[in-house]
Order: C-alpha cells, then sequence, then structure tokens
C-alpha cells in the first residue's frame, strides 16, 4: 500500500499488522492509575484475554469500516460493559470512571500511537495531510462514547505535547503489574493463543515506552532492540506485498461476527 492509496481510518484499521502493537496498547492503558485500578477491580480480562481482545477490536473495524447498524451495535456493547465500572478513590489509587471522557481520551489515544508506531514501522510514510486526516479520524474511538470533540487534541504537535505529559505522569503499581503480568503470561488461554506469547511479550516491551517499560519490570537490551528494528525491516519488506484479503481478514472476521437486529 503506498501513502497515496490512504486517505483515513478506515484505510488504516483493517491492516492486521496494526495488532503488533495491542500489548503495548494495553499496558499503556493499565499504567494510567484510574484504567488500571478499574480494570484491576471489575474485569476477569487477565484471566480471560481474549474477552478484551475481541471487545476492542470488534469496537474497532466497527467504527472504522463496519455499517451503521454494526456501529450501533458495537458502541452499545462498549457502553453495557463501560457502565458499572466506577469507584472511589482508595489509598492506593485514585477514583475512576470508565465513562470519564479523560479516560476516554486516553484510551483513545493509546489506540492511535500505538497503531501509528507500527504502521509507520511497515508502510510507507504518509503525505502530512493524510497523517492529519488519519489523526483527526481516531478521535470517533472516544467520541463515539461521548468524549466531547474538543477534548481530542486539535493537532498531532498538540497530540505529541499530551503525549508527553501522560506518558510522563504514569505509574504502574504492584496491582497493575500483577494484572499485566497475568494477561503477558496468558495461562489460561487457548493453546492457539499461548503459542505466539513470547513473540507478543518481545513486541510489547519492544514498542513501550522505555519508562513504562521500567516501571512494568519487563526486560530490553540494545541487542533486542536490533531484533526488534531486523523484525520490523523483514515484516515492511514482506507484508505490503500480500494480498489484502490476508492483510485485512481479521477485520472481516470480526465484522462478520457482530449481531445485528
Amino acid at each position: 500500500m503506498s501513502a497515496r492509496q490512504v486517505s483515513g481510518i478506515a484505510d488504516i484499521a483493517p491492516e492486521s499488522v496494526l495488532l503488533a502493537g495491542a500489548g503495548r496498547a494495553i499496558l499503556l492503558q493499565l499504567a494510567h492509575p484510574a484504567v488500571g485500578h478499574g480494570v484491576a477491580r471489575h474485569s476477569n480480562f487477565a484471566a480471560n484475554p481474549l474477552k478484551r481482545l475481541n471487545g476492542t477490536l470488534t469496537y474497532i473495524y466497527a467504527l472504522t469500516n463496519g455499517t451503521p447498524e454494526q456501529r450501533a451495535a458495537a458502541v452499545g456493547w462498549v457502553r453495557r460493559a463501560h457502565a458499572p465500572v466506577r469507584g472511589e478513590a482508595g489509598d492506593d489509587h485514585p477514583a475512576y470512571d470508565a465513562r470519564d471522557p479523560n479516560l476516554q481520551l486516553w484510551v483513545a489515544a493509546t489506540l492511535y500511537d500505538s497503531a501509528m508506531v507500527v504502521y509507520d514501522a511497515v508502510f510507507p510514510a504518509l503525505e502530512p495531510a493524510v497523517a492529519d486526516a488519519v489523526y483527526r479520524d481516531y478521535a470517533m474511538l472516544g467520541t463515539a462514547l461521548g468524549m466531547p470533540a474538543g477534548l481530542w487534541p486539535a493537532s498531532r504537535a498538540d497530540f505529541a505535547a499530551y503525549w508527553a505529559g501522560q506518558v510522563g505522569a504514569l505509574r504502574v503499581d504492584g496491582t497493575v503489574r500483577a494484572v499485566a503480568d497475568e494477561l503477558m503470561a496468558a495461562r489460561n488461554a487457548p493453546w492457539w493463543l499461548r503459542a505466539p506469547m513470547p513473540v507478543a511479550r518481545f513486541l510489547t516491551a519492544g514498542l513501550l515506552p522505555d519508562s513504562v517499560r521500567d516501571q512494568y519490570g519487563m526486560p530490553w537490551s540494545p541487542r533486542r532492540d536490533r531484533w526488534l528494528a531486523a523484525l520490523f525491516r523483514v515484516t515492511a519488506g514482506t507484508w505490503p506485498l500480500l494480498p489484502a484479503r490476508l492483510r485485512h481478514a481479521p477485520m472481516r472476521f470480526y465484522l462478520d461476527r457482530i449481531p445485528v437486529a
């Protein structure tokens, strides 16, 4: 795919290679204390990682490439899942509410940033105007759930400033680290999900910001950094040559599973 063939998020989201950044997005979300403790207290997703992964992918694919009926169904499912996730502040965590627009902003931001980190490593660079359009489109992942459109940073430069501030404020405590460790171990997942987990852990550690990786206690080294760069060089040389029907197969799978009236 060349940059000229991309006009917005609908052309970016179907690329299943972006799943290489899924672990990065999830661990960044968890490192926000309000998100991490909300998940720890109201979700079993570490023990059942497929549920959250399936829900997130269904939501993204429905919003970006689904029919109006599929989009409505996915948004309704997420809203219902978020409704009970709220709690008062405690000694070791802030108050949290999954419907908080600022938390919706952070989750959407991690999905955008992680997608673009992988996309930029595999595909030709987007023209600035196209990159701006893709960036604006990603706001829908938050606004569909009620986040005010004005909360999404106005430009990619504004986003970079927001991102730097948020990453600098992330904190991984024992509760969040335990959730992440269980998630990355995938002990209760089916064998076909456990099998690629060493690669998933490698990608997640390599793609995380250094400060967040260190807080999670994930090992890294210059040698591993070279391996990661080599992996992406090989992927960049082969992935764009695959037919779209293969690259986009997960999207079609998830869209086909959305029940609509």
